[in-house]
């Protein structure tokens, strides 16, 4: 069985196809025509030339969309190992925010015991004893009193970044997927194009 003779059973058992097997489909019968036609036929010469071109361009765009879909995968890929990064990043500082709110709930109830202490030594006698350990209380306590300022207001810092952090997950996620929507509208928007104006060709 000859090679035309294959091509011509392919093309009974399959018949048009659908998207690029069809293009190319339609080529071979046009060449079949043509080289089993005695006569010179211009214009279906014109076509095939025309099919031809459908189908490398049909090839190229879908090699471009591959490629662009596998550049796209590979930046979700690192971008999501960067999120997940700065997840577990956010849930150590919480884990350490926590932590230091302890130690600035225990910092707030030894401020309190050191008051009330002082308020009992200042209620005793005047002594020179006394009032070297309200001065050395007194200075603790305004070193204690220092490091809890110090611990709400980073403590309040991890806080706002942490809410940061959230909401810029929150509008990536978002922005990926529009980004997936429109590169899925612009694909199928080409292909219905391409198909439209290879039936307007063949008409």
């Amino acid at each position: 069985m000859s090679d035309e003779e294959v091509i011509r059973r392919r093309l009974l058992i399959d018949g048009d196809g659908t998207g690029d097997d069809r293009r190319i489909n339609m080529l071979l019968k046009s060449f079949i025509k043509w080289i089993n036609s005695s006569d010179v036929d211009n214009t279906l010469h014109e076509r095939m030339l025309s099919q031809l071109a459908q189908c490398e361009f049909a090839q190229k765009k879908s090699r471009l969309v591959s490629n662009m879909s596998r550049e796209e995968l590979k930046s979700y890929e690192q971008l999501s190992k960067e999120i997940e990064v700065q997840i577990e990043k956010a849930k150590e500082d919480i884990e350490k925010t926590k932590i230091e709110l302890q130690d600035a709930k225990r910092v707030r109830k030894n401020r309190i015991e050191y008051d009330v202490l002082a308020k009992v030594i200042n209620e005793q006698p005047d002594r020179l004893e006394t009032h070297i350990k309200l001065d050395t209380l007194q200075q603790e306590l305004g070193a204690l009193k220092e490091k809890s300022e110090q611990l709400e207001h980073k403590l309040e810092m991890r806080r706002k970044q942490f809410h940061v952090l959230i909401s810029s997950i929150h509008s990536l996620q978002g922005m990926l997927d529009e980004c997936d929507e429109e590169v899925m509208e612009v694909s199928f928007e080409n292909t219905e194009n391409t198909d439209v104006q290879m039936l307007h060709n063949n008409s």
